[in-house]
């Protein structure tokens, strides 16, 4: 199980910000699927896309949806339950919830033990695990196309009907302690979190997905149920799966795989996807220190950015490409290979429902920590000032492009598409118009986003030997 704030199969967070978006889901054929009874399930064909395979969904009585893609020439299969529940929709004192959840959803259901459902998939040579993120969770399984029904088996009964017995509990706060302390051992991946805690402060998105060692250790078995009750339903949950696979057959599996659980539920509609109002308030520009004793800093310059729905979106990958996604970007070349500053210097983007971070990341000495600042301030004002050309633009756009395609290589991006589609957009962009979104947009485009965001007031976050106050005056 992960803690981290990404999932297993998403593009690098140094590369592009090209998702699928809110449109182009077109509907070619419709049919029922029967659910027994007199409710019936609702499935359509939404893509056949000639750059993957076919793409159905079916919205189940309770509200479920069950999205497929078929790859014939694939000998395995991707499965995924994503859940519309994140970090985010903890309240203070619930803070690090989803996340134990997360961890206690596999140490049994009504039907298997822990072992059980870990020996189940690796006796079939399939592997399975988890993450939870500030907005969704999921688990998911990848097995051999002859072993689907027994993942479909095993992860719908752990996420619909585990038991979280009181032992479980203090045995898995145990391990989610550990690794809160592993992770501040990590100073490259504390330093993200610091950076979220400066732009937005008190409000969720600025929390640790895991919670503290002041929430987690008092949280006790009947606050974890009745968030699980309460934030685990048919609504909010959506199945995805991409392989060698049948629809119906992975449908009819779902259904018998959730029969009698409290997953199988009164008729409903699928929840909308997360509104974008109100937008999140962020803190002003500020300064965030961690005094630690590091052989190297760790530092993040960077501002609010945009949601996820912006149409600025398709022009914000290929800024981010240009300025820290590759070798060839503008701080990569400046800072690494002109300078010899630091080994590892990236930009990325950040986006949620309701608001977006944009930053850059460098690792270096913390003697050479004012010099990569400098730069790396003087460069985003030169490009905020004088914006960028048409050569870099076209290739921040192919970066893009290639960096999108190339990463629905296997099932488990697919996978992942389907469900972030659904999940985040509400629709699934088809390949071919995705890239030519991006092949849409102008030098202008990216020119006046660029003024606008890299002119906003920009916060730090810095971990290594410092003091609180060194950087006050930077």
């Amino acid at each position: 199980m992960s803690r981290a704030v990404s999932a297993p199969f998403p593009p690098d967070r140094r590369g592009v910000a090209s998702s699928p978006g809110p449109a182009g889901a077109s509907s070619r054929g419709a049919g029922a699927v029967s659910s027994g009874g007199a409710s019936r399930a609702v499935t359509r064909t939404i893509s056949d896309d000639p750059l993957g395979g076919t793409v159905r969904r079916t919205v189940l009585p309770s509200g479920l949806r069950v999205l497929t893609e078929a790859i014939p020439a694939m000998r395995s299969v991707s499965f995924g339950v994503w859940v519309a529940v994140g970090s985010r929709d903890e309240t203070g004192p619930q803070a690090g919830a989803a996340h134990f959840l997360e961890h206690l959803l596999f140490k049994g259901t009504n039907k298997r033990s822990a072992l059980d459902i870990s020996s189940g998939i690796e006796a079939v040579g399939g592997e399975t695990n988890a993450f939870t993120t500030k907005e969704y969770t999921c688990y998911y399984a990848r097995v051999l196309d002859e072993d689907l029904p027994l993942a479909i088996d095993v992860m719908c009964d752990l996420v619909a009907d585990s038991v979280l017995k009181p032992a479980d509990v203090e045995t898995e706060r145990g391990v989610i302690l550990e690794e809160i302390a592993m992770h501040d051992d990590e100073p490259g991946d504390e330093v993200h979190d610091i950076f979220a805690r400066a732009v937005y402060g008190d409000h969720p998105l600025g929390r640790l997905i895991s919670g503290t060692e002041e929430t987690v250790t008092p949280m006790t078995r009947r606050q974890i149920q009745g968030f699980y009750r309460r934030r685990y339903t048919a609504p909010q949950i959506v199945v995805a799966a991409a392989g060698n696979l049948d629809h119906a057959t992975v449908v009819k599996l779902v259904r018998q795989a959730l029969r009698g659980t409290p997953l199988d539920a009164d008729p409903a509609t699928p929840a909308p996807h997360r509104s974008a109002t109100p937008v999140v308030r962020t803190r002003p520009a500020t300064t965030l220190v961690e005094p630690k004793e590091t052989e190297q800093a760790h530092v993040i310059l960077g501002c609010p950015g945009i949601d996820r729905l912006d149409e600025r979106r398709f022009a914000l990958g290929v800024l981010n490409n240009i300025l820290g996604g590759g070798m060839s970007s503008r701080l990569f070349q400046e800072i690494r290979e002109r300078r010899g500053l630091a080994y590892s210097v990236y930009s990325y983007a950040s986006q949620y429902a309701d608001s977006g971070l944009f930053a850059v990341y460098a690792g270096c000495a913390p003697g050479k920590v004012d010099e990569v600042l400098e730069l790396t301030r003087a460069e985003l004002a030169r490009v905020a000032a004088d914006g960028l050309t048409e050569a870099e633009v076209a290739r921040g756009k192919g970066m893009s492009k290639g960096s999108f395609v190339l990463g629905l290589e296997d099932t488990g991006s697919r996978m992942s598409r389907l469900a972030k589609g659904e999940l985040l957009y509400g629709h699934l962009m088809p390949v071919d118009e995705l890239l030519g979104r991006v092949d849409a947009v102008t030098v202008a485009d990216v020119n006046t986003l660029a003024a606008e965001l890299l002119s906003r007031p920009m916060s730090l976050a810095v971990v290594g030997p410092f003091g609180a106050g060194d950087f006050s005056a930077r």
